[in-house]
């Protein structure tokens, strides 16, 4: 079959990225021929793209071979401006929000990817579609294709969330237009779905909605013994410096990665982007509690974006003992990551209440924890599977809603303990994973959002941390073959046919 999937993005990194990376390989080792339209530049290099496709002088250029079981990428020519749901950076692009475009602007954006669509679907003749996000692919693939080709919806989250939510007068009509067409829209979660359909306000729209979450590389994303994840890690710290400077790591990452010592350390995780609605400060000021009851515990934070200067100057305040400048940092909020000023409620109430011996004895374990954390910047998702086996446990810390806990997924199935915030997508993950583990350490899989998120983060850790190593592993091994058992992207691929072709009787409603 000849799948055409339109992702206006990149092909690594986190999220709807790794979605479309994951799937397009999936379905070329099904056996499909996939026609993928991104922005990754360095899309050639990828293990499962075949051919690249470019634009010369409005003529689309190919270069590679095609057919059955290969994956095409193409690069529309859209110029420098990239429209974005929040504020990113991107390589060779000038990354925009959408509602700080102007209409001319996404209109031009529009017509860029409509013509290349129809290039494509010229040259492929394509089966089935797939449009990603709310906003803009699935109108950009409406126009495209015009009724010829059926096409199913995926939304992620971001687009509904921090796009047509908040912006409805300018966006909804883009997403009714989008999703009008579709055979289906497919979603990560209940959570996701009743907000899609309670800000799209149609009363069609839930007959067609079917849940699609991510899935997990169940080959790649594996437990390993102390001494074997050990290994793992240094090779890739070895290949991270040996890179000649193109993607593959920030500076300071081979080192970063060289300092985790699975066999004498327990090692805390964070995947994923540095923003301030992901939530990092609150595993970061719940650190020193965390180092206070488990002194051979690192922190290792892996992901990029635009707070991880607010992130580094809140550990420089709270190692220093300086809380008037973290307040400061909590009371500033978004504004250190490009926004608007905005207050970290949670962070707010949780160093307001550091008052007499409770104050004393944080800052003094303040003042050694932080030499056990480390960014190490970007990597790619392909180098997560080399690092998590290094982890006891994973922090998802966000404070706005998830469309689906992928990260939460990939920790469980390299044993490491996913301890996610109880709420939308995460919530899902949560409730699906508890009944494999030993009744003691259900509770340990999520905290609740609020003023007291910060401390219950830290006793969990240290909780579980702490926990008898027989129990603690046998509750490793439960989550990983239970994660790797129910998530896998063959499922998810032929997922994606079905809703294209209209088979809803075949997909999961999303209840709750």
């Amino acid at each position: 079959m000849r799948i055409l999937i339109f992702h206006a993005y990149l092909l690594r990194g986190t999220g709807s990225n790794i979605y479309n990376a994951s799937l397009a390989r999936a379905l070329a080792r099904m056996g499909h021929e996939v026609h993928l339209l991104c922005q990754d530049r360095h899309a050639g290099e990828l293990d499962f793209v075949d051919a690249v496709g470019t634009w010369e002088g409005g003529e689309l250029r190919v270069e590679g071979a095609g057919g059955e079981g290969t994956c095409t990428a193409y690069l529309p020519d859209i110029g420098r401006t990239l429209p974005v749901y929040v504020a990113d950076e991107y390589e060779g692009f000038d990354a925009v929000r959408l509602p700080d475009m102007d209409d001319d602007a996404i209109e031009h954006y529009i017509r860029a990817n409509v013509a290349a669509i129809r290039d494509v679907a010229d040259r492929a003749q394509p089966d089935v579609a797939l449009a990603n996000h709310l906003v803009m692919g699935p109108a950009i693939v409406a126009r495209a294709l015009g009724g010829r080709v059926p096409y199913a919806v995926k939304v992620h989250g971001s687009g509904l969330e921090y796009v047509v939510r908040p912006y409805p007068d300018r966006f909804l009509p883009y997403a009714r237009e989008g999703v009008e067409q579709a055979g289906a829209v497919l979603v990560g979660s209940r959570h996701t779905a009743e907000s899609l359909w309670e800000v799209m306000d149609d009363a069609a729209l839930p007959d067609k909605t079917r849940l699609g979450p991510p899935g997990v590389d169940a080959h790649d994303f594996v437990p390993r013994a102390p001494a074997a994840a050990r290994e793992r890690v240094l090779s890739l710290a070895d290949r991270i410096a040996d890179s000649s400077g193109g993607w593959g790591g920030d500076a300071g990452a081979a080192a970063a990665l060289r300092r985790l010592e699975p066999e004498s350390e327990r090692i805390v995780g964070y995947v994923g982007k540095l923003i301030v609605s992901k939530g990092v400060d609150l595993l970061i000021a719940a650190w020193p509690d965390v180092f206070a009851a488990v002194p051979d515990a690192r922190l290792c934070v892996i992901g990029f974006g635009t707070y991880r200067d607010g992130l580094e100057q809140l550990v420089r305040a709270l190692r220093d003992g300086d809380l008037d400048t973290a307040r400061d940092i909590a009371a500033r909020g978004r504004e250190l990551e490009g926004g608007e000023r905005s207050r970290l409620d949670y962070l707010c109430a949780f160093l307001d209440g550091l008052e007499g011996e409770r104050r004393a004895s944080y800052l003094r374990a303040a003042s050694e924890a932080f030499e056990w954390l480390d960014f190490t910047g970007r990597l790619e998702h392909g180098d997560l599977p080399d690092v998590l086996p290094c982890f006891q446990a994973q922090v998802v810390p966000s404070t706005f809603p998830e469309a689906f806990g992928m990260v939460a997924v990939e920790a469980a199935a390299c044993g490491a303990l996913p301890l996610s915030a109880s709420h939308s997508g995460l919530a899902e993950v949560t409730r699906q994973l508890e009944p494999v583990v030993d009744e003691q350490v259900r509770p340990l899989l999520s905290f609740e959002r609020g003023d007291g998120a910060v401390e219950e983060i830290a006793g969990k850790l240290a909780e579980w941390l702490t926990l008898d190593e027989d129990e603690r592993g046998r509750a490793r091994r439960a989550l990983s073959e239970e994660a790797r058992a129910r998530f896998g992207w063959d499922g998810v691929g032929k997922g994606v046919i079905a809703a294209a072709e209209g088979r809803l009787d075949e997909l999961p409603r999303p209840v709750g």
